[in-house]
């Protein structure tokens, strides 16, 4: 579903992502895990065509990302994820559906469910400004699921939730395997990852140090967060 071959993004003098290769299989949900300055948010810029390789290819369910028909089948949630003060959750999806072009009867089934999905509801009509971060989390995983994509790319997000809200998340996510959906996961909360993800993939100073089942990179013993130490302090 998400290929990545020999990719590489330059700035200037500096190589952010070098020569980067993977693939994340459809339905698989996949980890994209390096310490600050890596080289994964150049990765998820470039699978959004935020920005273009310098060299190689990226692509989604064999689309080019540059091309709009790729970014028609991603869902999106940046981190640090806002809603305008003045919106509704239920606003603020309608006016993400309109960005999308659901039809309107469409998108308002769909707002139904997803509003239940992600545990909002009751709470839907309310201004943001009242939301505490959960609940805007909560809305913004649910902007990422409409139009029903094949892909959801997903920038940390439990940032900033309390241990109700992670757990919160994680059940969400899970609930979506049913559906087929691939998930790539962008986070430096490794205790989730490990709950939530199959397959993991270390990157640090843009060059790709491991990628494997997670349950293979992790010996006996050790955790995923031992496992990160040990790649990056190399």
């Amino acid at each position: 579903m998400i290929k990545i071959d020999s990719a590489t993004k330059k700035y200037g003098a500096l190589t952010a992502v070098d020569s980067v290769s993977f693939e994340v299989r459809k339905g698989e949900y996949f980890a994209l895990l390096g310490p600050n300055g890596a080289g994964k948010t150049t990765i998820v810029k470039m699978l959004l065509d935020f920005t273009s390789p310098t060299s190689g290819r990226v692509s989604i369910d064999g689309i080019p990302s540059g091309e709009t028909a790729a970014r028609a089948g991603i869902g999106y949630l940046a981190e640090n994820h806002k809603i305008p003060a003045h919106l509704s959750g239920y606003a603020y999806l309608a006016r993400c559906a309109d960005y999308i072009g659901l039809p309107r009867a469409e998108a308002k089934g769909q707002i139904g469910k997803i509003i239940d999905i992600v545990g909002m509801a009751g709470k839907e009509r309310d201004l943001s400004k009242t939301y505490s971060k959960g609940m805007v989390q909560r809305i913004g995983l649910g902007s990422c699921l409409l139009g029903k994509p094949k892909v959801l790319i997903l920038d940390e997000p439990t940032e900033g939730l309390d241990p109700i809200g992670i757990r919160e998340v994680r059940m969400i996510l899970e609930n979506l395997r049913k559906d087929g959906v691939t998930v790539l996961l962008n986070s430096h909360l490794l205790s989730e990852v490990e709950k939530i993800c199959d397959t993991a993939a270390i990157i640090r100073k843009g060059k790709l140090l491991v990628k494997d089942a997670i349950s293979s990179i992790v010996k006996e013993g050790e955790n995923l967060e031992d496992v990160f130490v040990r790649y990056v302090q190399g």
